[in-house]
């Protein structure tokens, strides 16, 4: 098969077309970035990405709103007003909450009068300038937190309060999601309308699962959460995007709603959950909607030898990238407790198409 460029590979393998290898993704902790950066001897992201062989670049539009404010323990504020602090753990560090703004909410006029962002804060004058830097790539932009109405809000408001607004539908708890959804619409929109038509991918995340099944009832995400979802998709598909939704934990029974929607490409595949067993997946979904990651981050990954991870890629590889339909990647950030040796072995096997 003659070779593809990056953004052919990735259209191609989205489109359930078999491409001339499976298209690959990356995504790391700080700490793992920080060891592949001094292994190949780069000092950007872009250039790491370069060295492993990945296939999609990102753009982003630039802040230039507020300043936000950091503090001398590494401590820093995002646009929501949510500070977060470095948690260290065995192995490195997480920035985790530290002064949730949303906490003390309790009405309807508690959410009017916050300062919320304003989607103007950002310059997206040079959306189209590096759009064209990564020619021959497939182009994505967002993250695993364009919208992300679960986590994000309970950033600012605490995952218990967050869990209790799910389950008793809290007008406040609506009321700041709501705020969540139309910010990252609007954002999202004006992105891609400077974008020109050149984005391929929006991706976008929202944790839906736990390691043993839905956070909420079916009929819970349907009301709530659903015509977020659907808000998205409809407004990357109108510029022509591919839509890639990142959740942990097991969404299985959400699958034929995905499909419904015309999501594109669900993001992680936490094999380790209940129903998250990628080739059953495949099997059962695999002509209807594409997988990106399934390559588990939970210990495997950790723990295999080199050789054993080579093998182990290149099962995925060959049962999930039949066909197309299979973007192969960490199923979430890798962890710094991963061997240097067992990345690079990963994203060896995949250049091996």
């Amino acid at each position: 098969m003659k070779k593809m460029t990056c953004k052919e590979r990735t259209l191609s393998a989205l489109n359930h077309a078999q491409p001339d290898r499976v298209p690959c993704d990356y995504f790391g902790t700080p700490e793992i970035e920080s060891a592949l950066m001094a292994h190949f001897q780069v000092k950007a992201h872009n250039e790491l990405l370069n060295a492993l062989g990945t296939d999609i670049r990102t753009v982003m539009p630039e802040y230039v709103g507020p300043p936000l404010r950091t503090f001398p323990d590494g401590s820093y504020e995002d646009i929501w007003g949510v500070i977060r602090s470095p948690l260290p753990n065995e192995y490195g560090e997480y920035a985790e909450p530290s002064y949730l703004p949303f906490a003390k909410m309790e009405t309807l006029e508690d959410v009017e009068s916050y300062r919320w962002p304003s989607t103007d804060w950002y310059d997206y004058s040079t959306i189209l300038e590096q759009c064209r830097a990564f020619e021959g790539y497939a182009i994505a932009t967002g993250g695993f937190g364009f919208m992300d109405l679960i986590n994000g809000t309970a950033f600012g408001r605490g995952v218990q309060q967050v869990l209790y607004d799910i389950a008793l539908d809290d007008p406040t708890g609506r009321a700041l999601r709501e705020k969540r959804a139309r910010f990252y619409l609007e954002f999202t929109e004006r992105i891609l309308d400077a974008g020109r038509g050149m984005i391929d991918i929006l991706m976008m995340g929202d944790d839906y699962g736990t390691q043993r099944g839905l956070l909420m009832s079916p009929a819970t995400w349907d009301r709530l959460f659903r015509p977020h979802m659907k808000a998205m998709v409809d407004l990357a598909h109108s510029y022509r995007c591919r839509v890639i939704h990142h959740s942990c934990g097991s969404t299985r029974q959400l699958f034929p709603r995905y499909i419904e929607l015309g999501l594109d490409c669900l993001q992680t595949i936490q094999s380790q959950a209940w129903g998250m067993d990628p080739y059953e997946l495949k099997a059962v979904y695999g002509d209807r909607i594409s997988f990106h990651g399934s390559i588990d981050v939970q210990g495997p990954l950790q723990r295999m030898t080199p050789l054993q991870v080579r093998a182990y890629v290149r099962e995925r590889i060959e049962i999930m990238g039949k066909g197309g339909g299979f973007i192969c990647s960490p199923s979430h950030n890798i962890q710094p407790d991963t061997p240097v040796e067992n990345v690079l072995a990963m994203y060896c096997e995949i250049a091996l198409g």
